[in-house]
Formats: C-alpha cells, sequence, structure tokens
C-alpha cells in the first residue's frame, strides 16, 4: 500500500494504466546499482529517485570538480571538493526523502565486483572507461542480473540493455570481444563532450531501468540505440548474440576472457 505521500508524489505514474499502484509497488521496491556519478549516472539517478527506486546504490570513488558541474547535474558549486557519492546522495535524499541511498566510495575492481552487485536487481552503467566496463558486463552475466549501459562522447551517445546470460540474448562482449589496447581511445578530457547530450542519454538510460523494474514496453536487449545531437538523429539497430563471443557463445571459456 502506498501512503498519502506517495499517492500524491507518484500521482502522474499512478493515473498510467501501464505502470499504476502495481507498477509503482514493483518500482518501490526494486533495488538499482548506478555506477559512476557523472555526466550519465547523473540525470539517470536523479530520475531514479523521482520515479521512487526503494533503493538506489550510487558508485563512485571520484570527488566533484570545478570542469563536471558543466554536465554533472546532481552536483552543485558548493559541492566541489567533496565525494560524489556523499553530495550526490544528500542530492538525491533531498529530492525523494522515501528513496534508501547507499554510497560505495569505491572504484569497481575483480576483488569487489561481485559482491558489490550481489543485493541489486538491475546494473546501470555509467562508467567513463572500458576496463569497468568490461567488468560489470563479465559480473553481470555470471551473477544473471540486466545490466543498462550508456555511453557518450562529444556530440554522439548509445545505449543497450545486456542480458547475456539469457538464451538469444547478447551481452557487452557480443558488441566489442575485448577492450581496446590501453590509450588508443581518447577520453571526454581530451574530446569533449556536450553537456546536454550526456543528459539525453542518462535520462534515457534512467527510463530503460524503470522499464525493466515496473515490466513496461519493449526495451533494449538485443539492440543499440544511437544518438546523434548534432543532426537530432535516433537510430536502432538490431544487436544479436554472438556465438563466437568469448563470454556468453556456445563454446566460450574462461580462457577466451584471461587470453
Amino acid at each position: 500500500m502506498l501512503n498519502d505521500d506517495e499517492l500524491a508524489r507518484y500521482a502522474r505514474h499512478l493515473v498510467l494504466r501501464e505502470v499504476g499502484g502495481p507498477g509503482q509497488a514493483k518500482i518501490r521496491k526494486a533495488r538499482v546499482l548506478m555506477v559512476g556519478a557523472g555526466g550519465l549516472g547523473s540525470p539517470a539517478a536523479l530520475y531514479l529517485a523521482a520515479a521512487g527506486v526503494g533503493t538506489l546504490g550510487l558508485v563512485d570513488d571520484d570527488a566533484v570538480s570545478l570542469s563536471n558541474l558543466q554536465r554533472q547535474i546532481l552536483f552543485r558549486t558548493a559541492d566541489i571538493g567533496r565525494p560524489k557519492v556523499e553530495a550526490g546522495g544528500e542530492a538525491l535524499k533531498a529530492l525523494n526523502p522515501g528513496v534508501q541511498i547507499e554510497a560505495h566510495k569505491m572504484r569497481v575492481t575483480a576483488a569487489n565486483v561481485m559482491a558489490l552487485i550481489a543485493d541489486y536487481d538491475v546494473i546501470a552503467d555509467g562508467s567513463d572507461n572500458f576496463p569497468t566496463r568490461f567488468l560489470l558486463n563479465d559480473a553481470c552475466f555470471f551473477a544473471k542480473k540486466p545490466l543498462v549501459s550508456a555511453a557518450v562522447t562529444e556530440f554522439e551517445g548509445q545505449l543497450a540493455t545486456y542480458k547475456g546470460h539469457e538464451p538469444d540474448c547478447p551481452c557487452y562482449r557480443c558488441l566489442f570481444p575485448a577492450p581496446p589496447p590501453p590509450g588508443t581511445v581518447p577520453n571526454c578530457s581530451e574530446t569533449g563532450v556536450l553537456g546536454a547530450a550526456a543528459g539525453v542519454m542518462g535520462a534515457l538510460q534512467g527510463l530503460e531501468v524503470l522499464k525493466i523494474l515496473a515490466g513496461l514496453g519493449t526495451g533494449l536487449t538485443g539492440k543499440l540505440l544511437m544518438y546523434k545531437a548534432l543532426t537530432t538523429e535516433f537510430r536502432t539497430a538490431r544487436l544479436p548474440k554472438d556465438p563466437a563471443c568469448p563470454l556468453c557463445g556456445a563454446r566460450a571459456s574462461i580462457h577466451d576472457l584471461t587470453g
């Protein structure tokens, strides 16, 4: 049952036939882990908290800097120098006191990733580096958890939901079998990124998570959504499961991952 405050707060959800009370209850019961509190994680986390996700985990080992504020809308100028999970957690609680925030000030590593994701229903990847992306994909495959992964650079973004543990569903390695060699792909501090473009992709990422939680519509499993801000174009491409994938393919082995 929703209390009076929740009935008022989520009124616009409750009148949606596809959501209603049962859908809102699913959202409230859910536990979501947001990895990265940056340009993607900021809007995604804000919309998830606003929607009433019961427990929202926030993972980031960084502190707020002045250059973050151009796109990381979870923070304010007064937050500069503070840990992102601390400042971000306060902002999310201020937005919706009914959401339980779990702050994880850490870098995701092979040693902690399985324990980190164990208690969450959906993992949202808003990280800014390939090692973390591949690590989360592999961990979610073994833990049998859906992974909603967003990326943005300059004026373009990508979004997909990976469920490689399910039959006929691809994982991240079906698209990118292995991380690129270190130093070959520049990061956003070198190439730049339009703040509002990150906001578009982060909001879409939050939307895909909510669709999974409440069982709404058709998600992005087996698809790759691509966005070009300069021409305002969205394109969705089919992303099939790769039988030769080193992780979820029919003949995959741990040797394929370790080399």
